[in-house]
């Protein structure tokens, strides 16, 4: 089995390395709907899958200077994101897709860094590719 340490991924918007990333996600979902009929597996419900979404976030300490990166991502932008989970070397897998904004957080505390965290839903698929 293959384990990979986090500290090699990487996420970039269009070409662009996003600045300071400290952890990102990425979640994929499908629907369902009920597809039970009378008399069908007893007591117990039958469902179909229909339609994937999939929606990212990204945590990062802010970067005011990181305008191809993190200033980028505004509110109802969309924007072409690749996620490195195993760094962005010849061989490795990535995901990418387009990506619509939906919120932007920073936060700071008096004994730490200023964080910004940017989240969104995926727009079309979420392809599987590997770096060349």
């Amino acid at each position: 089995m293959s384990t990979f340490l986090g500290k090699e991924g990487a996420v970039y918007i269009g070409s662009n390395a996003v600045a300071e990333v400290r952890d990102f996600s990425v979640e994929t979902t499908a629907e369902t709907v009920d597809a039970t009929v009378m008399g069908s597996a007893g007591d117990w419900m039958v469902k179909k899958a229909t339609q994937k979404s999939w929606t990212a976030s990204v945590n990062c300490y802010y970067d005011s200077g990181d305008t191809d990166g993190q200033l980028s991502m505004d509110e109802g932008s969309e924007v072409a994101v690749k996620l490195y989970p195993e760094g962005n070397s010849s061989s490795k897998k990535y995901y990418y897709g387009q990506l619509i904004i939906t919120s932007i957080s920073r936060s700071g505390s008096f004994d730490g860094l200023i964080e910004a965290s940017f989240s969104g839903d995926g727009t079309g698929a979420l392809t599987e590719g590997t770096v060349s």
